[in-house]
């Protein structure tokens, strides 16, 4: 059992004390989670419903991003372990124009 549960109805970590789910519940639930990530979309959806409620003055997006959003993300780590490299950033990205001249 983690100490990272949510203290409701204002919704910290009582681990930490920072918005829940925190980056260390995020990962737990990843973890416990990994293998069946709509179940885990389910599962935070409906603490998603239970926080609406308790916090109706919250824009219903910046909840949605904060307890579901960040369940499709992929996490740098992930995609080196698949990929075998680090996700650049759109910044880092060069085009194959970049440099030359008109195209006559």
């Amino acid at each position: 059992m983690t100490v990272h549960g949510p203290v409701m109805p204002i919704w910290s970590c009582g681990g930490c004390g920072l918005p829940w789910p925190c980056l260390t519940r995020k990962r737990e639930l990843r973890a416990e989670y990994a293998d069946a990530p709509v179940s885990l979309a389910l599962y935070l959806g409906s603490y998603l419903v239970q926080a609406i409620e308790d916090m109706p003055w919250t824009p219903a997006g910046v909840l949605h991003c904060r307890f579901v959003g960040w369940t499709r993300a992929v996490e740098p780590s992930q995609t080196e372990e698949v990929t075998g490299r680090r996700p650049s950033s759109h910044h880092d990205q060069r085009s194959s124009h970049e440099g030359a001249g008109p195209v006559r």
